[in-house]
């Protein structure tokens, strides 16, 4: 090809010939791919452009690994931080309410102010018992054959009633005030049933049905006098109760210091005159039809010491509004309160509790709807225990 090229003697611009262009041009490729050959080929560019960008991301990742290895330290110095802040606030707080209970105990026993009942079916030391839990079955004068019935089924009677309360630490007491006349027939109808079977909690109150909210009232303050207890609960005598299973449910909340236990409800609120659950107050909760804040049902319900001590400190400023269940939610609105729905506080009657006893979740306490208690108690009472109760051994073989 030279050859041919110097055949030809045409110029270019500028008087350059083009064969002196073309060997120019193949000289300095020649030499350009000896110099790469000789000091680095191209497969090694390559490799060695791998090589760094691998030892970058390496460098990258040591980086990334040791940020978050500190940062994971700093999370858990943090955590723990945390924790031992809450146990001492946790302190704290059990602290301050064990000096509320101090309080309200030493208020309680003041002679002119004491809401403490003239008999409490046994002789009180000026220390308090420490116990499980209170329950205090609401009665009346007119509820005898109530509280027989009650005593022939699932409540233990005389030196049983004195084991619960040292082998468990369950009290359990009838509770009721006094007549308008005091000392009168109805008083010492009672004092005669007293004297019989040590199971009353006296009540420095004048008993009438609409004076519920007062009475349940007075009951938490006069029973956080008596007893330093976990929880204090409240039945109606028209209920029937499973001791054992209520224990249960109440040894899961002994770490919660403001718990309020029980079937959780938000009724109607009855503004009509003349029917039952009336409302007085009704235009305090908005327009005509609305419902209540949610509350637990009036016939068997649990609080902790700490809401039992709030009532007690607090009682005689306490607004009471016409049904009683209603006044214990409305004390309890705005403070920091737990409301725990626990349905097996309400099961039916037979055969709804049967049931549930069969399926493996017995009931706490049961009763008819229709009737806010069981239709007919005194009869069915017996019938109810047969199909419904969990055994009379049973709250002597649980562990609390």
């Amino acid at each position: 090809m030279g050859a041919v090229w110097a055949g030809r003697h045409q110029k270019v611009a500028g008087g350059v010939s083009a064969r002196w262009v073309f060997f120019l041009c193949v000289s300095c490729f020649s030499l350009g791919v000896l110099v790469v050959n000789r000091v680095w080929s191209v497969p090694d560019l390559v490799k060695a452009s791998e090589k760094a960008d691998r030892y970058q991301r390496g460098n990258s990742e040591v980086h990334i690994n040791c940020e978050k290895k500190e940062a994971s330290f700093q999370n858990d110095d943090i955590l723990d931080q945390v924790s031992q802040t809450h146990d001492v606030i946790m302190s704290l707080d059990r602290t301050i309410s064990n000096l509320e209970m101090q309080l309200a105990a030493a208020r309680a026993s003041q002679a002119n102010k004491s809401p403490m009942p003239t008999k409490t079916g046994g002789d009180m030391s000026n220390e308090r018992p420490k116990v499980f839990f209170v329950m205090g079955i609401i009665t009346a004068f007119s509820s005898r054959k109530r509280r027989d019935s009650i005593r022939e089924t699932w409540m233990p009677r005389g030196e049983k009633l004195r084991k619960l309360e040292e082998d468990k630490g369950i009290v359990m007491r009838f509770v009721i005030g006094h007549s308008a006349t005091a000392g009168g027939v109805l008083d010492r109808a009672i004092d005669a049933e007293e004297e019989q079977h040590q199971d009353f909690l006296r009540l420095d109150h004048v008993e009438g049905y609409h004076e519920l909210s007062s009475k349940t009232q007075i009951y938490f303050s006069t029973a956080v006098a008596n007893w330093d207890a976990e929880f204090y609960v409240k039945v109606d005598d028209d209920v029937h109760v499973n001791l054992g299973t209520i224990g249960s449910i109440l040894s899961r909340y002994r770490s919660k210091p403001r718990v309020y236990i029980g079937c959780m409800k938000s009724g109607p609120v009855l503004s009509k005159q003349g029917v039952k659950y009336h409302e007085p107050e009704y235009w305090k909760f908005g327009e005509e039809g609305n419902k209540y804040f949610r509350h637990a049902t009036g016939q068997l319900y649990a609080i902790s010491k700490d809401l039992a001590t709030f009532i007690s400190v607090n009682r005689h400023i306490l607004h009471k509004f016409a049904n009683e269940d209603v006044s214990l939610g409305s004390w309890f609105i705005g403070l920091d309160v737990e409301h725990i729905d626990e349905r097996s506080l309400c099961c039916g009657t037979p055969p709804d509790c049967e049931w549930k006893a069969q399926a493996g979740n017995p009931c706490a306490a049961s009763f008819d709807w229709s009737c806010s208690g069981i239709c007919k108690s005194v009869e069915r009472m017996e019938e109810v225990h047969q199909r419904c109760g969990e055994g009379d051994g049973a709250v002597w073989h649980s562990s609390f």
